[in-house]
């Protein structure tokens, strides 16, 4: 091999060389930007069925090199569970679930967004012909709602407004398929329950409302992840809240359709949905000052009734987007 060959060899060896290593690095950070997979998780109502349906997150991811997994769950605490666990990567529930994920040790739960109040689609309810008028009229009977769930907490303050605490009642813990089928044989007095539920239980069952939330809770729902998702992925959250602020917006404006849309994949009337949808409110938002506020009062509260194993900091949970 002449010189002139030599030097070219090396030449070339060393723009290979540069090249792998930028090949490399940009492999690097693109993998380090976007997951191969997201799981999300979701209740049998409300946005993200509907998004679900679209296919558009999924759209969206799928030009990122991301695949999108969804989990159902019946109800906010398992789901929390197996975010903390590491099962999944994205999920919204009610307000209180969060407080009791986030007292586990070693919670890598952050909030990500909320959204806004909905207190109508909460409510304490009893059989139309029972004689329980008032809350307050509870003092002793059985009453069921789901452990840790935003209907467990809404029970607390209805009482403490009745002037009562759960110990004036004998609470009975019941997934919320179970507490209705309790409720309608009797076996409990009440049922402290969230839509769609609730909606479901006046429409079928003809139920009383002792009260719903307006005056007692906020019930926001609140979008979650682990931390070490948020901080390393925040693009894929914020492609995720777009497609759900996306989908709100259409709810909102199409209720009767996303009803129907709804009814197709839960296998529930239409009209029992479009009568949860009307008393829900729509948009994810950034947590602000107030919201984090009011979940730390849940935490709080919690903590007094020994219901929570130790103080938490709600604030210190809030993922601040950098």
């Amino acid at each position: 091999m002449n010189n002139k060959s030599f030097f070219s060899w090396g030449r070339w060896l060393k723009t290979a060389a540069v090249l792998v290593a930028v090949t490399a690095n940009t492999a690097f950070a693109e993998s380090k930007a976007w997951p191969k997979e997201v799981s999300l998780g979701y209740q049998k109502y409300g946005s993200l069925i509907i998004l679900k349906s679209t296919g558009n997150l999924e759209k969206r991811l799928q030009e990122k090199g991301v695949a999108v997994k969804w989990a159902e769950f019946q109800f906010g605490p398992p789901m929390l569970e197996a975010l903390n666990a590491g099962s999944l990567d994205f999920a919204i529930t009610g307000e209180t679930p969060p407080v009791f994920a986030q007292a586990a040790k070693g919670s890598p739960l952050v909030y990500v967004a909320n959204e806004p109040a909905s207190p109508q689609g909460e409510g304490l309810l009893v059989k139309a012909d029972s004689g329980v008028k008032t809350v307050a009229d509870l003092k002793g009977k059985k009453v069921a709602t789901a452990k840790g769930s935003n209907a467990h907490y809404f029970l607390i303050q209805a009482l403490a407004k009745a002037g009562l605490t759960l110990n004036d009642v004998n609470l009975i813990f019941l997934a919320p398929a179970d507490a209705r089928a309790a409720l309608e044989r009797g076996d409990v007095s009440a049922w402290s329950i969230w839509d769609y539920f609730y909606a479901a239980a006046e429409l079928q069952l003809g139920t009383r409302t002792l009260t719903d939330g307006e005056g007692i809770v906020n019930n926001y729902a609140f979008y979650t992840s682990r931390r070490e998702v948020a901080e390393k992925y925040p693009e894929l959250i914020a492609i995720i809240l777009e497609e759900v602020g996306k989908t709100d917006a259409w709810i909102k404006d199409n209720p009767a359709a996303a009803a129907e849309q709804l009814a197709v994949n839960v296998g529930v009337d239409a009209k029992i949905l479009e009568k949860a949808l009307h008393r829900s409110n729509y948009g994810p938002e950034p947590i602000k000052p107030e919201v984090a506020a009011a979940q730390q009062k849940i935490a709080d509260t919690l903590l007094d009734i020994k219901l929570l194993p130790h103080a938490i900091s709600v604030g210190d949970a809030v993922w601040q987007r950098k």
